[in-house]
């Protein structure tokens, strides 16, 4: 798998990490494994953020 974002795709938005984070957790007890899916992705959004991508439509 790669770690670069292949053209064609957005970038994970903050948004998008707590609808994904929030399903992991109800999921799980309330838990959000280190390392899952929801983890990536919540950092993701926190890289994407700091590139100046926030996600949110002006």
């Amino acid at each position: 798998m790669s770690k670069h974002s292949s053209k064609g795709t957005s970038p994970m938005t903050s948004q998008a990490a707590a609808r994904i984070q929030s399903a992991s957790a109800k999921g799980s007890g309330g838990q959000v494994a280190r390392g899952s899916h929801a983890a990536r992705a919540q950092s993701a959004a926190a890289h994407n953020i700091g590139k100046g991508s926030s996600g949110s439509k002006k």
